[in-house]
């Protein structure tokens, strides 16, 4: 797939908002939100329950545990929990994605994060979960050949995943390009993982998610204004199609079970807005609900939730259409 270089064609990577404004990595997950409720307060059974209940549904375990890992008690759960019960698969991949998730943050060692992941992929080696956190760790502070390395390991074990695609798209979205504004890499990658994934798979939004990670990354680097509407980002002729592809497959294709449908749904509603469609938007945002996701909004605004706010009250017919909000960029590493 990394090989592949196709042109372009005409028409053929972190959480949600609630009312206090605060961001909340499980979703609309309402089970995971009680077995974290539950470890928080020393009680294991309900997290060691749903993981169980997961099963091999690999992107659902992946969002349980990586959601569980970012609680600042992650890693003293896994710990306790291990000790109760030495070998425990689900308590090893707890504390690998845990010291992890603190390695991202600075706050441990990456080469300690490594060893537990490598340990958790040994005990489970048929799980991507392991490998999510190394695809993590490569993302945020290693080479881009780790990264790739790390990918082709997970995708051998889940060929979809959605996460990981994610993740991928953000690191190769950082490659310089040269020649035509819609001409890179990253979004050919896209276009093909979400052409070779089966039709109902919600990979057929990563084309929209390239687009807004290269923003990023242009934005970063001065190459283009930070506001997306300001650059035309989203109005070039692959963009407008790739727009309408993705919204399109929404329609007939949304999966209101997948773990991490507001992720995309977020990615659509902020595609849409910046190219100036409100009333395909308004559908997203309605859908949305108050699980507002900080990427790709940081990507825009340093306030992410009032990014979120506004672009919705826009779509809605409720805010101020003259209003325009500053524009930034964020560190996208744990996206």
């Amino acid at each position: 797939m990394l090989g592949a270089r196709r042109a372009p064609t005409e028409p053929p990577g972190e959480t949600a908002g609630d009312a206090s404004g605060a961001f909340d990595a499980a979703l609309d997950d309402a089970e995971l939100r009680t077995a974290r409720d539950a470890l928080a307060q020393g009680r294991r059974q309900a997290a060691r329950s749903l993981l169980v209940h997961t099963g091999d549904d690999w992107d659902r375990r992946g969002h349980r545990l990586t959601a569980l890992a970012q609680d600042a008690r992650s890693a003293a759960w896994a710990t306790d929990w291990l000790a109760a019960e030495p070998g425990s698969a689900d308590a090893t991949t707890l504390l690998a994605l845990a010291l992890v998730h603190r390695a991202v943050c600075g706050e441990e060692e990456p080469g300690r994060a490594r060893e537990a992941c490598d340990t958790a992929a040994a005990l489970v080696p048929d799980d991507p979960t392991p490998w999510l956190g190394r695809l993590l760790l490569a993302r945020a502070l290693g080479p881009e050949r780790e990264v790739l390395a790390v990918f082709a390991e997970l995708r051998r074990r889940h060929p979809e995943h959605h996460h990981a695609h994610h993740l991928l798209v953000a690191r190769l979205a950082e490659r310089p390009a040269g020649g035509r504004a819609e001409a890179h890499e990253v979004y050919d990658v896209a276009e093909l993982a979400a052409a070779e994934a089966p039709a109902d798979s919600p990979l057929a939004v990563l084309p929209v998610v390239a687009y807004a990670e290269r923003h990023r990354v242009l934005a970063a680097t001065g190459l283009a204004p930070a506001g997306p509407a300001a650059c035309g980002h989203w109005s070039g002729p692959r963009a407008r199609r790739i727009l309408r592809a993705c919204f399109d497959w929404w329609l007939e294709w949304e999966h209101d079970e997948h773990p991490r449908r507001h992720v995309d749904l977020n990615h659509l509603a902020f595609a849409l807005s910046c190219a100036g469609r409100p009333a395909e938007a308004a559908a997203l945002f309605q859908r949305i609900g108050a699980h507002a996701t900080p990427a790709p909004w940081s990507y825009a605004h340093p306030d992410p939730l009032a990014a979120f706010r506004t672009a919705r009250a826009r779509a809605l017919g409720h805010g101020d259409t003259g209003a325009r909000a500053p524009y930034t960029t964020s560190d996208p590493r744990t996206k």
